[in-house]
């Protein structure tokens, strides 16, 4: 089986409208709602590793008072009590160093407890340790639930690309769909990777930073939260107009990838027709229209870190003043405020990060939503619920009053009838555009008709699977489509488990064989991009003889011999005469000389049956077919 081709693609139409960006993100987390059984442990696992970061600074800033207790005290006399010393001090006039000292459990006389010490030093490398392990568990969680995820939303893609209609293709560029199927879905897995973590990290992280500063000081808590709003609000700004720069980005991207796509696939057309220079000034268009995209979109999307960071260490300045008059009016320890300073840039930090994959979140959430629309792409109609089976087919096709067209306001076929008997060659000829193709592709369900019926055996096509109809119908288009494998391979596609004496003799019967043999590797020649070397005639009988080897009851032949010289013409028709013995084909063609021995010649003209007959029937007449003939 060859891909269709068509006579009058639809044009394009609009996308659908653009989703909000908080409903693609609900639709984006939708997605890892499957492995909650591995987000719940990975949550616990970095709730741990935070908690236990957490206790670091205030034990770090209790080992500081340790220390600062020590070295007071072995100044002081050893006879003398602490409050003693503070009575002392605030005699001299010094209450500041008093209010500082009273904050710390001193000893006269005695230096810095080294065991204490220790032992506090050695439960923070404690801490650190089991708090990076955890956090370790939870990056190969995160792992495995992103790559869980995206393989399962591959999957629907590809499946969704199956029920897609023809119509889908027709109008939305190639490269354009293996954009969204490739370049979009890398990008969100990279985004989900770096962020599905990180995100749950920074909630808890933040929640409880807070909590600790509130134990430690209620009043510097409030300076570190006062620069929360600005920080939210600047972030907000900046990201609602970076939003619409990073969409345009990615739509640059699949506009880029469709022009490639298009000029390397025919690249030698580029070259035969002199053209090398006007696809590499569209390159060059669409490359430069990505370069600005891409630019605006990063450089605003890069404004929001800077900006953050610069409220953050004002924050952090503020509170390294404030905590230290603190400790002058004894309220808080050295220590705490040390604690505090750290905790401070914990409580910012998360903000920050976020701040700096915001840019990559909505690069994310872009692609997300260009997968989510080619999800939301309206399918083709569903099979019946009790779909009719027919046991054996004769071959009766019956076009009855088919009306159809590609555009609402472009009439292209109307009220046609049209019957084909079983065993018949009915050949259909006509201009471009007359609607030949068309009928082939409303015969094989590429698309639906908009009025009418088509029957086959008296059975309404639409009664019967897709998947049915189309194994009893063998189509070879003008565009011979070839796969990457060997040409027996390529052969053996029309019929899956054939032997290799089924494609051989298939291959001779379409005058495959004959060129085959002379191959280095014969029919295990392995066909690559540029089709092993094959002329287009060549690759045209491969297709013919797949078609063939599928044994078909009903054959459709577009322009399958547009391709072939007039001498392997001559024989495919000779073929011809024994291999659709029993069948009914369908020749659509515009080289006449092809259809001479056809039982009935159907003459289209604008999507209307103009002339029927026989060859000598249509020329006596001198109609439309005997003009076409002679022109």
């Amino acid at each position: 089986m060859t891909a269709p081709t068509r006579e009058a693609p639809p044009a394009a139409v609009p996308a659908p409208a653009e989703k909000h960006e908080p409903a693609t993100t609900r639709r984006l987390l939708g997605l890892l709602r499957p492995y909650r059984a591995k987000l719940v442990p990975m949550a616990l696992l970095g709730t741990a590793s935070i908690v236990l970061n957490l206790l670091g600074p205030k034990l770090l800033g209790h080992a500081t008072d340790l220390i600062f207790a020590g070295l007071v005290g072995r100044s002081l006399p050893a006879n003398a009590s602490e409050e003693q010393v503070l009575e002392h001090l605030r005699a001299d006039g010094k209450d500041t160093l008093a209010n500082v000292i009273s904050t710390v459990d001193v000893t006269p006389g005695q230096g810095v407890d080294l065991r204490a010490l220790g032992v506090v030093l050695a439960v923070i490398v404690a801490l650190y340790v089991v708090g990076s392990l955890c956090m370790l568990a939870q990056g190969r969680l995160a792992a495995a639930v992103v790559q869980h995820a995206v393989h399962r939303l591959r999957e629907d893609v590809d499946a969704k690309l199956t029920r897609l209609p023809v119509s889908y293709f027709d109008r939305n560029p190639r490269g354009e769909v293996l954009s969204r199927v490739t370049n979009d879905i890398d990008n969100l897995q990279r985004t989900l990777q770096q962020t599905i973590g990180q995100m749950i990290n920074s909630v808890f992280s933040v929640v409880g930073v807070l909590a600790i500063m509130l134990v430690i000081s209620v009043e510097l808590a409030l300076f570190v939260l006062l620069s929360v709003p600005v920080v939210l609000a600047l972030a907000t700004w900046i990201s609602k107009r970076a939003w619409p720069r990073v969409q345009q980005q990615w739509k640059s991207t699949g506009e880029l990838s469709a022009h490639v796509e298009e000029s390397y696939s025919g690249h030698s057309l580029v070259k035969a027709f002199g053209r090398r220079e006007l696809a590499e000034e569209r390159f060059d268009e669409h490359n430069e229209a990505l370069y600005h995209s891409g630019y605006r979109a990063q450089a605003f999307s890069g404004l929001v870190a800077p900006t953050t960071r610069f409220v953050t260490d004002l924050n952090y300045v503020l509170v390294a003043v404030v905590g230290a008059l603190r400790v002058a009016s004894g309220a808080v320890t050295i220590g705490d405020v040390q604690a505090f300073i750290q905790y401070s840039g914990m409580f910012s930090r998360p903000i920050i990060d976020v701040s700096n994959f915001s840019g990559q979140l909505q690069s994310g959430i872009a692609s997300a939503r260009r997968v989510f629309e080619l999800l939301d792409e309206p399918e083709q109609s569903p099979a019946p619920a009790s779909p009719k089976r027919l046991a054996s087919v004769q071959g009766r096709v019956e076009f009855s009053d088919v009306s159809f067209r590609y555009l609402p306001d472009e009439p292209l076929i109307e009220n046609l009838s049209l019957a084909a008997e079983p065993g018949q060659l009915v050949a259909i000829v006509g201009p471009t555009g007359a609607g030949k193709t068309t009928l082939g592709n409303l015969l094989l369900r590429f698309y639906d008709p908009d009025a009418g019926r088509i029957l086959l055996d008296g059975v309404d096509t639409t009664a019967l699977t897709r998947a049915d109809l189309r194994s009893r119908i063998g189509l070879v288009s003008q565009d011979t489509w070839l796969f990457h494998g060997t040409i027996a391979e390529n052969i053996a596609y029309g019929r899956p488990g054939a032997t290799r004496a089924e494609v051989v003799e298939a291959a001779r019967a379409m005058c495959v064989d004959r060129f085959v043999r002379a191959l280095p590797d014969g029919y295990d020649t392995v066909l690559d991009d540029d089709h092993g070397g094959l002329s287009a005639g060549e690759r045209q009988l491969i297709t013919l003889a797949r078609a063939f080897l599928a044994q078909p009851a009903i054959l459709v032949l577009d322009e399958a011999t547009s391709s072939v010289d007039t001498r392997t013409e001559a024989l495919i028709q000779q073929a011809m005469v024994s291999l659709r013995a029993g069948r009914t084909s369908f020749v659509i063609a515009h080289r006449l000389s092809t259809v001479r021995g056809a039982d009935l010649i159907v003459v289209m003209d604008r999507g209307n049956v103009v002339e029927r007959g026989t060859h000598a029937e249509l020329l006596a007449r001198g109609g439309f077919y005997a003009r076409l003939h002679s022109a």
